[in-house]
């Protein structure tokens, strides 16, 4: 496969420092080259996150979890995206650009970050999701344009269904378990993997990873032809 004298797209998003490092190196390359993706159905995602982020528009952050600084939910669905990264001291051609989910403005003049999740998933830790949420604090920190904030908290609100409820038709809906999961700060870790995210990029065509759906279904349906 030949390289392109430019990559079709300049912009990472956030989500792929979660899963495309961790999927499929190979499919992680093309989408950034050739903007070519395997189609994904999701078809629930987008209602259920938007039902979550409408439902604390306007809340106080300690009712989401003591641990909040005091403060309001001020912001939701909005796009950021940052200066260019800055990787061992060098300027590169990549930004960070991502939609977040729900951005507090705290009484002592900072910010909270937090991503919404319905899931019922045990990957759902700080840790695992800790170089998104980096991602977006990158790039409210170091926005492209307009004033840099400084964020204080970050972490994750995850609905886990777990009812029905609901008498007739027009009341049906499901009951869902809350948890918030904090997810601390780790700028060391980001620019490690922002670092290592961009060495993929730069560099030429990765193999395939071993346990890539894509990647396993290319090879068997190319092997009938």
């Amino acid at each position: 496969m030949i390289k392109p004298a430019k990559p079709a797209r300049e912009n990472i998003s956030p989500s792929d420092l979660t899963f495309g490092l961790s999927t499929c190196k190979r499919c992680l390359w093309i989408k950034y080259w050739y903007k070519v993706t395997m189609p994904g159905a999701f078809p629930l995602v987008g209602t259920m996150a938007a039902l979550q982020e409408e439902h604390f528009q306007g809340a106080d952050m300690p009712t989401i979890d003591p641990s909040l600084r005091p403060g309001k939910v001020s912001k939701w669905g909005e796009w950021v995206k940052s200066k260019p990264l800055v990787v061992n001291g060098t300027e590169s051609r990549w930004r960070i650009l991502g939609k977040y989910d729900l951005v507090s403005t705290n009484d002592d003049g900072t910010i909270g970050l937090i991503d919404c999740k319905v899931s019922d998933s045990q990957r759902d830790s700080g840790q695992f999701y800790s170089p998104q949420l980096e991602a977006y604090a990158y790039a409210l920190e170091n926005p492209a344009a307009g004033k840099a904030q400084s964020v204080a908290s970050m972490g994750l609100l995850v609905w886990r269904p777990t009812t029905a409820i609901g008498s007739n038709a027009n009341e049906y809906g499901f009951g869902v378990m809350q948890k918030y999961v904090p997810v601390e700060r780790d700028q060391t870790n980001f620019l490690q993997v922002i670092g290592e995210f961009i060495e993929v990029l730069e560099g030429e065509l990765p193999d395939a990873g071993s346990e890539c759906q894509t990647c396993t279904y290319l090879v068997a349906r190319n092997a009938l032809d």
